[in-house]
């Protein structure tokens, strides 16, 4: 029962805006999505390795609300927010007996679809970040070929991502808990201080190096 990163989750006001920001930072255009109906949104991407990648995501304007909170804590920005690096994602082959030992943190494995693709995934019952951020949403895609695999390669990979927290201790613990692997880096803040990420990506023109704080 392990666990590794599976995608980073960019949260924007409109998907226009997420997607343009994203491209003046890294150099490249990010593919289409699609919707999910679940939860009113819908999202753009870019592959950063065969089993990883990034998403953009917003409201989509066109969908009914949902009956119940939407993930990413999309509910509680304003229509003013600037896009940020909200959350990660991290895949397991079990998610149910993964999140067993920290479901009051990040909440209970949920049924979702994006066309023909459909996996589980953990969402808090209020819709808020788990750990404002700091400690990832966990994944099980139903499909055996992981979605990044069919994504446009425009030559940009994960190198790393660093995770600001006041309390890296807390989750360092929960990381420990679901048996996770991977590039991520955890550093100390001030007790006052808001959490943050900061992801490193190669990309054709260079490695570039992306602070954002929670917006």
């Amino acid at each position: 029962m392990k666990t590794t990163l599976d995608h980073l989750a960019i949260v924007a006001p409109d998907l226009d805006t997420g997607c343009a920001f994203v491209t003046n930072a890294l150099g490249v255009e990010l593919q289409p999505g699609g919707v999910h109906p679940r939860m009113g949104t819908h999202n753009r991407l870019l592959r950063l390795g065969p089993e990883t990648y990034l998403e953009v995501i917003a409201v989509d304007p066109s969908a009914n609300r949902p009956d119940r909170p939407r993930w990413f804590g999309m509910d509680q920005l304003a229509a003013d927010t600037p896009q940020c690096l909200a959350t990660w994602v991290a895949r397991t082959d079990d998610i149910h007996a993964t999140s067993e030992a920290c479901r009051a943190i990040i909440g209970e494995p949920e049924p979702m679809t994006r066309g023909t693709l459909s996996w589980q995934i953990t969402i808090p019952a209020d819709g808020h970040l788990p750990l404002n951020g700091s400690a990832p949403t966990l994944i099980q895609w139903e499909q055996a070929q992981h979605p990044a695999s069919t994504m446009l390669d425009q030559g940009c990979s994960l190198v790393a991502l660093d995770v600001f927290d006041p309390d890296p201790e807390k989750v360092q613990a929960l990381l420990s808990a679901i048996n996770f692997s991977g590039p991520v880096r955890l550093h100390g803040l001030g007790a006052n201080s808001k959490p943050y990420l900061v992801v490193h990506i190669q990309t054709p023109t260079g490695l570039k190096t992306w602070p954002i704080a929670h917006g």
